[in-house]
């Protein structure tokens, strides 16, 4: 930024602005710097540099960062850990990992990232194991997370990348519901299919977009499947 030095900071441009503000931060070699939206201003390519550069220099100069932010995809990329808060409680608190592929309850489960929500009631369960059937019909796989008897009303979460119609992809002995498929969007790198399931029309699917991909057509109607890991059986919404 030294060629710019002799700029006004309303001839900068915003993500010009971000870089000295944070480097007026760090040259007092802080433990600690809070960031409540910083990147909010900025066009997507330039934030997404932006949160590169923030991470790389957390890495870097080995300081402490608590990043505020209500982009999901933000706090997933930048982040260690990561609290979720819901009324001004902690409803979860782990790696982002933890958070996108185990989340702890429904509240979590909806807020970080795309999620598929079937209601149902627990027809089965054998430890962490559980069968649902679903309200708007249907049974399937699912893991018991904080589910606690048999009758208990539950919301299974579901990733739609998680979400599999080809059947040599499925795990063996796993259950299957039938979808109709609504619209399928192209979107560069992925295939976004809206599916109606179980009374839902809002269900959603996403598929690589690779060569040999099979490629739905809306009104048809396929099996759908997926790992009982990746369904979790959560408390109602």
């Amino acid at each position: 930024m030294g060629k710019f030095a002799n700029r006004r900071p309303a001839q900068l441009s915003g993500g010009q602005q971000q870089r000295i503000a944070l480097a007026r931060a760090l040259v007092f070699d802080p433990e600690l710097v809070l960031m409540d939206e910083p990147l909010g201003a900025l066009d997507k390519q330039l934030r997404e540099h932006m949160q590169f550069e923030i991470k790389h220099l957390h890495e870097r100069l080995g300081i402490t960062v608590v990043y505020v932010t209500h982009d999901q995809g933000e706090a997933l990329t930048m982040s260690d850990r990561i609290a979720v808060f819901n009324d001004g409680r902690i409803q979860q608190l782990a790696a982002p990992s933890d958070l996108y592929e185990r989340p702890e309850n429904s509240f979590v489960a909806s807020f970080i990232g795309e999620n598929n929500a079937l209601p149902g009631v627990i027809e089965q369960l054998d430890g962490d194991k559980a069968l649902v059937r679903l309200d708007g019909g249907g049974v399937i796989d699912a893991t018991a997370v904080n589910i606690r008897e048999k009758g208990q009303r539950t919301t299974v979460s579901i990733r739609p990348e998680r979400v599999e119609f080809k059947p040599e992809m499925m795990p063996p002995g796993a259950h299957t519901i039938e979808a109709h498929v609504v619209e399928v969007i192209y979107m560069g790198d992925i295939l976004r299919a809206r599916l109606k399931v179980a009374g839902s029309d809002n269900f959603v699917m996403k598929m690589r977009n690779t060569i040999g991909q099979t490629r739905l057509d809306p009104g048809q109607v396929i099996r759908i499947g997926w790992h009982p890991q990746d369904a979790r059986a959560l408390d109602p919404i």
